[in-house]
């Protein structure tokens, strides 16, 4: 049940992030509000780690480099959902957003990259994604 609680919570405050970097970038630009908001992130993420005290910094150590590239990736979403929510507006966005995490997720969740087990998808679960792309096809119109 906690697992779905943070999945929501994730969501909404993707969604809210998105809106509000939609705004700000109208007055200083792209690249400068994905720039804040990481640098904003970033300050808040060592405050909650400073606080919570959940692990050590000699944790850090034990990260292998290619995993680092997670952090980069971020100034591209940023920068991709400002951009679309400019374009298309939030609801299209971060619906397509949805099933581009789907669909990336299906390719992780077979592989098992990133050290993540291997699952079997089923006709159920490509009928789902099916149905998403139907509903952002029908949102669009």
């Amino acid at each position: 049940m906690r697992g779905i609680i943070f999945a929501f919570l994730g969501g909404a405050f993707i969604t809210l992030q998105g809106v509000a970097n939609a705004r700000i970038s109208q007055d200083i630009g792209t690249w400068q509000t994905a720039t804040i908001t990481q640098f904003t992130g970033f300050v808040m993420a060592l405050l909650i780690f400073l606080f919570v005290r959940d692990g050590s910094l000699q944790m850090f150590k034990k990260v292998k480099p290619y995993y680092l590239v997670g952090g980069a990736f971020a100034a591209i979403i940023i920068f991709s959902n400002i951009s679309a929510i400019h374009r298309i507006g939030v609801t299209l966005t971060i619906s397509a957003v949805l099933i581009a995490q789907l669909g990336l997720t299906f390719f992780v969740d077979i592989k098992g990259w990133f050290g993540v087990a291997k699952q079997q998808m089923k006709l159920p679960q490509f009928i789902g994604i099916g149905m998403m792309v139907a509903g952002v096809i029908v949102l669009g119109l």
